[in-house]
């Protein structure tokens, strides 16, 4: 089945046209800019690209961009729209609304318009993406994937905040978690590297980006994960200051004067990485300053280290025992010293790093072990591919309406 994947921002638009069939990528680019000026990149499998700057004030005019430019004569990759079988689009909440992953009909879209209220940052550009497909493409089916859906595994304990329980059944103010396709993705590649059914493992995942998340992942399902209510809970990030004593927010908020919306900025988009540091919410950027002595570089990436270490010795004793760490997404793929600085001084979970293979600068193309060969517990670094699982899981929906 040739699935087009899309994730859809507030002014952009990602995508990817797949064979579900061959597991592989047709061709795939990036929408920008919608609502100023406009502009595509687009890459096809042999890896030609190319970029044109064309206006688009809308997603509805950045899809027909998109499809125009995969069955362009020249630079396209199928004859007719008609090839597209199906849309897959990514979404990062599905709140209490949505247990699984949908076909979009009947009321789903009015259920995911309540997703507004506690993710407006996301589920706005979301929905623009889906009313872009559906005015472009009105007869092929579509998918939502939710990043909230692995997650929905976890157990009351683990999901529930100790509020007030009129909080849970008013405002559904729970765990939700996010990032849930990518670390499906990884533990399910970690347990082939392990020669185990999915379903025997016991996996922590560390999806480390601008955004961040560890997850505990037993069996093969969620047990419990770092991000909560919204993704600024966990760990620290790039400009999000993840775990705080909540205390901490009104206190700012009464010395500062701050509004609960100048408040929620200042922790999504003035702290993390870039609020200690004072440099920068790029890895690259604090690492070079680590480099050469500065100390709040330093500061910020220990407390980013020690946040992941700590999230995985919680998760060992969570799921009594662990197989493999995965490292993925940006950081997790290319920052080596944020790798060793979470896996030094664990030798008494099993954790032993062979540094030699974890300095390797290049990119992994598929699982790379970085920890010794007899370590007890495998460590291993697996790039992600949110992409493929949503154009699987879209197409599991769709055949099964067939």
């Amino acid at each position: 089945m040739y699935v087009l994947v899309v994730n859809a921002g507030s002014s952009s638009l990602k995508y990817q046209l797949m064979d579900t069939n061959t597991e592989t990528v047709l061709a795939k680019g990036l929408c920008e800019r919608i609502g100023i000026d406009g502009s595509i990149e687009h890459k096809n499998a042999d890896g030609d690209k190319i970029v044109r700057d064309i206006p688009m004030p809308n997603h509805s005019v950045a899809i027909q961009i998109v499809v125009d430019t995969l069955t362009d004569p020249e630079i396209g990759c199928i004859s007719d729209m008609s090839q597209i079988e199906a849309v897959g689009h990514r979404a990062a909440h599905g709140g209490n609304y949505f247990s699984d992953n949908v076909y979009i009909e009947g009321d789903v879209m009015e259920r995911f318009e309540l997703c507004r209220e506690i993710a407006p940052l996301h589920t706005g550009p979301h929905i623009m993406g889906i009313e872009g497909c559906t005015s472009v493409m009105p007869n092929v089916p579509q998918v939502i994937v939710f990043d909230t859906v692995f997650h929905k595994t976890m157990p009351d304990y683990a999901y529930t905040y100790a509020l007030p329980y009129e909080m849970y059944e008013k405002y559904s103010i729970r765990r939700y978690g996010f990032h849930g396709t990518s670390h499906n993705y990884v533990a399910n590649e970690m347990a082939k590297v392990l020669g185990k059914p999915i379903g025997e493992t016991k996996i922590i995942t560390c999806h480390i980006g601008n955004g961040s998340s560890i997850t505990a992942v037993k069996g093969g399902k969620c047990i419990d994960t770092s991000m909560g209510f919204t993704p600024l809970a966990g760990v620290e990030m790039g400009t999000r200051c993840g775990d705080i004593d909540p205390a901490v927010v009104t206190y700012i908020m009464n010395k500062e004067g701050y509004t609960a919306d100048e408040m929620s900025n200042f922790m999504n988009k003035k702290s993390g990485l870039l609020g200690v540091s004072g440099i920068s919410s790029d890895s690259r950027d604090i690492e070079a300053a680590v480099k050469e002595g500065n100390y709040r570089a330093t500061l910020a990436a220990n407390i980013l280290g020690y946040g992941i270490k700590k999230y995985i010795g919680s998760y060992v004793a969570a799921m009594n025992g662990v197989d493999a760490i995965v490292f993925t997404a940006g950081m997790g793929e290319n920052n080596s010293e944020m790798r060793e600085r979470v896996c030094k001084d664990m030798e008494f979970f099993g954790i032993e790093l062979d540094t030699q293979a974890n300095a390797k600068t290049y990119k992994p193309q598929g699982p790379m072990e970085i920890s010794k060969p007899g370590s007890k517990v495998k460590v291993y670094v697996i790039p992600t591919n949110e992409e493929l699982m949503i154009a699987r899981e879209t197409e599991k929906i769709v055949s099964a309406r067939a």
